[in-house]
């Protein structure tokens, strides 16, 4: 771990760098993560560029989705909790980011084991491709070791609006 002196005069280093002026409304996490993903951004190819696609939210967004289920198959609602080197390395940051990609909704947060856990809930298919990259793809700098799914159900509506960090 860096003393905060060191980490106060990079974060204003990092600032200058990409227009942020500090000290900012936000943690060194968000700032570690916000350069993380600027950094591979601007790398053609990398993981974490282009587009995510637009933020869904509403409860418009929810029914919309429960009506495109009904049409392709089951809703699908899972629990999962991920190991490995799993904070600290901008996880909960991409898996929302990859949740608003697929369309699925529920939420994600670190726990105080030093693993990630949350829930994914949407069309079958894409609760699977959610659980297929919690598995084994996660974010540029993380570590699965393994991913517990747990409470697998089909659900008859979305319990949530939109994809979440829980702090």
């Amino acid at each position: 771990m860096l003393p905060p002196a060191v980490v106060g005069r990079s974060l204003l280093t990092l600032g200058a760098l990409f227009g942020v002026p500090w000290p900012a409304p936000f943690s060194r996490e968000a700032a570690a993560c916000a350069v993380s993903l600027s950094l591979s951004r601007s790398r053609p190819g990398a993981a974490g560029s282009g587009s995510t696609g637009g933020c869904h939210s509403g409860s418009s967004f929810a029914a919309a989705m429960s009506a495109a289920a009904k049409v392709s198959g089951a809703l699908k609602s899972v629990d999962y909790e991920v190991f490995g080197r799993v904070q600290g390395v901008c996880f909960r940051m991409y898996t929302e980011q990859e949740a608003k990609k697929l369309g699925v909704v529920g939420w994600v947060k670190n726990t105080s084991q030093g693993t990630v856990t949350g829930q994914v809930q949407g069309p079958e298919e894409r609760v699977n491709e959610m659980k297929s990259w919690l598995s084994k793809v996660g974010s540029p700098s993380s570590r699965i070791d393994k991913t517990n799914f747990s409470n697998e159900k089909e659900i008859s509506k979305l319990d949530y609006s939109d994809f979440n960090t829980r702090y």
